[in-house]
């Protein structure tokens, strides 16, 4: 008698975490093949296409036959032009090179072979509640001892520094900081980076510090924590090409790196993916190079419609929401409504036709919020804010 196939997964599959975006997005297309029109802002994706002289750049590739094999760490041409961009646009002129960079089919993969290169069973991981779940799973995969930190509303969704003071250690091997943030949309300021900073010299850890949304911010500067004194050296930037030029079915991503640890991320990228697809490399230094007036455009349009639904959700009873700074996330207090935030969140998709995720899918800090996703229209908002305002005095907790 053969076994069956549920009996033969390893165990380890029990510390890995999913993504309720997409979960939410099979169910809300589900609902529209029934003729129901639902309103998407639960998945993170920019509704823009991607900007005609990337598709063109893509396009042309192809029909140059860059269709072969690349090394792992990605092409030549793509590593040095992402060197220089990323050394400027941080504002530190030559910082990097190519033998910082390491390419990968998107974010999520370079975060899970970066920390797979860094954490033995044990060591510390630590991250801010609520946070982007591929953290805290590739953590969990690797047996790695995983530690959140609490994002604060009454801080514009900042890290609480003094908990992070008081559970970093000598033990702690890397402390994650995503900033422009998801699913909050908040952003740490200088005072907080330069405190991370003092902390990561003082127990000699790595920052990992996810900047994907480093092009869609909106008030002031944007600030990596990289371009502090001694912080080149230790921090590992995650970066792509997903959110800023409307990329996310391209799958391009990348890491910089400190050059010892970049050969071993690229070992990883060996064995797991082998290469991303060249003509989409080739994309990514059209994007890099091109004209910047289509990220402008794109945040211009975000912003509106940022206004747009935060003035929306305060106008509801017992909802309030803090104004994000950037990302493209609302992130609603909904406690007075319930603490059940994932019930609340599905009976608007299957009561109200909008969907959008429960916070704490995002981690128990998240817990009594709701995650929406402005990459949807004016009307798309109107017609949420409409739902919203009608369903929520009817839910029963």
């Amino acid at each position: 008698m053969i076994a069956a196939s549920a009996d033969r997964i390893c165990d380890a599959i029990s510390r890995l975490g999913s993504e309720s975006a997409f979960e939410v997005l099979a169910r809300a297309r589900a609902l529209e093949a029934t003729g129901r029109k639902v309103v998407h802002m639960e998945i993170g994706e920019p509704d823009f296409d991607t900007p005609e002289h990337i598709k063109e750049a893509g396009i042309g590739a192809i029909r140059d036959n860059y269709s072969h094999y690349t090394p792992s760490a990605g092409i030549p041409e793509l590593r040095e032009c992402i060197a220089e961009y990323a050394s400027n646009f941080r504002k530190m002129p030559g910082a990097f090179t190519a033998a910082n960079v390491v390419v990968a089919p998107g974010a999520k993969p370079i975060i899970w072979n970066t920390l797979s290169a860094l954490l033995n069973p044990g060591d510390e991981l630590i991250y801010a509640d609520p946070a982007y779940p591929a953290y805290a799973s590739t953590a969990s995969y690797l047996q790695a001892k995983v530690t959140p930190i609490p994002l604060l509303e009454s801080k514009n969704f900042r890290l609480d520094l003094d908990e992070l003071e008081s559970k970093v250690s000598n033990n702690t091997k890397v402390v994650v900081i995503n900033t422009p943030h998801n699913p909050t949309g908040g952003v740490l300021l200088r005072s907080d980076l330069e405190r991370i900073a003092e902390l990561a010299h003082k127990h000699d850890f790595l920052v990992m510090s996810d900047e994907i949304y480093s092009r869609n911010f909106y008030e002031g500067e944007f600030l990596s924590i990289s371009e502090l004194p001694g912080m080149k050296e230790r921090t590992i930037i995650v970066d792509g090409f997903s959110k800023a030029y409307a990329m996310t079915g391209w799958r391009l991503g990348y890491a910089i790196l400190p050059e010892d640890l970049a050969p071993v991320v690229t070992l990883f990228n060996n064995n797991t993916f082998s290469c991303v697809a060249t003509f989409v490399q080739m994309a990514g230094i059209a994007a890099l190079t091109g004209p910047n007036e289509p990220v402008e455009r794109m945040n211009t349009i975000f912003r509106e419609r940022r206004d747009r639904l935060v003035g929306g959700l305060n106008k509801i009873p017992n909802v309030s929401c803090i104004v994000p700074e950037g990302a493209f996330y609302a992130f609603p207090n909904i406690s007075k409504i319930t603490k059940d935030d994932k019930a609340l969140a599905k009976f608007m998709l299957e009561e109200g036709g909008v969907a959008c995720l429960g916070g704490s899918a995002f981690g128990k800090a998240g817990t009594g919020y709701l995650r929406f996703s402005y990459a949807a229209s004016l009307d798309d908002i109107d017609l949420a804010l409409e739902r919203l305002a009608e369903h929520l005095p009817l839910y029963k907790a």
